[in-house]
């Protein structure tokens, strides 16, 4: 017998947005579902961000003296050229302890991130159906490929955007070179298009990713079994499509809603200002970041339910066969 949400999907299933709809009501009148799913992502956050904190302060002390010389803090946008070498300067500065400390932090960050992920999310999966089972070990190694994927297209795309500056300095006219001048719209339209390259990459790798997780739990596969199904989801794609693009427009009007209540008491700043305005702020700030995890767990629902409809839909052919 379907769940209430198949049932809502099934009476609008002409569009895969009208069924999302019955998905965000549902997950509103589940609150325990979002409440893991901060649980585990504020566990994981909470502490990391006052790691990267303190790593932060520390270098900041240990390197302040320098950076003052550079001038950076005398950034002006009517000489772009002079900041962009300013920031070369503090880059060559900051670039051996930040490294040293990307070393061991990243490593750290990558398997806390992981096991977090894996835990919480198996969480969710079996609050919303408890004869799903536990398997948290195959999630751990899942999200641990995720992440390294996304540390590695992170690396590429850094070292892709360092050869776009050489080579926007090597084309330079001799004349530019001369004056110290890099060919600026060279670089801009290279940093454009192997950003939109990389990320269009990463935006189709990351869906093997991303779901591979949640099949290991709804199908009790194996790693390799997980993401080799995920490659195979048949008409369940289609829609999944439909719903990341609702989700992503979701995430951009979440940003610009943020942003703007963020700048909201700016006109008033001569009353709003100092301690009052960071508290503004973060409250902003966590107000987004529970509307970004309702919404991710709306997507991991959705998913189950529709899972649960292409099974429904394979019995009878199965049968038949």
């Amino acid at each position: 017998m379907p769940t209430p949400a198949q049932s809502a999907i099934e009476t609008a299933k002409t569009r895969g947005t009208q069924s999302f709809v019955y998905i965000l009501s549902l997950c509103w009148h589940r609150p325990s579902l979002v409440a893991i799913e901060l649980a585990w992502r504020w566990l994981l956050g909470i502490p990391l961000l006052a790691v990267l904190a303190f790593t932060s302060l520390r270098i900041w002390s240990q390197t302040a003296a320098q950076i003052r010389t550079t001038g950076l803090f005398d950034f002006s946008l009517q000489f772009p050229l002079n900041g962009a070498l300013s920031i070369a300067e503090t880059w060559q500065i900051l670039r051996a302890p930040i490294l040293h400390a990307l070393a061991w932090l990243v490593p750290v960050a990558v398997g806390a991130a992981s096991v977090a992920a894996a835990i919480g999310r198996n969480a969710v999966l079996r609050r919303y159906r408890p004869s799903l089972p536990w398997k948290p070990a195959v999630g751990i190694a899942l999200q641990l490929l995720r992440l390294s994927a996304l540390c590695l297209t992170f690396a590429i795309w850094f070292r892709a955007i360092q050869g776009a500056a050489n080579f926007a300095l090597a084309s330079a006219s001799p004349t530019d070179v001369a004056q110290g001048e890099p060919n600026l719209v060279l670089y801009c339209a290279l940093v454009i298009v192997i950003s939109l390259g990389i990320f269009t990459v990463w935006a189709l790798l990351s869906w093997v990713f991303s779901i591979a997780p949640l099949l290991a739990v709804l199908e009790n596969r194996t790693i390799g079994a997980s993401l080799a199904r995920s490659l195979r989801l048949g008409p369940l794609t289609g829609k999944l499509v439909e719903i990341n693009l609702v989700m992503g427009i979701v995430k951009i009007a979440l940003i610009v809603l943020a942003m703007v209540f963020s700048a909201t008491p700016l006109p008033f700043e001569d009353v709003v200002h100092g301690t009052t305005l960071y508290a503004w702020w973060a409250v902003v700030s966590v107000l987004y970041l529970i509307a970004s995890d309702f919404f991710q767990v709306a997507r991991v629902v959705a998913f189950v339910e529709l899972w649960g409809l292409a099974l429904q839909a394979d019995a009878p052919s199965a049968r038949r066969d």
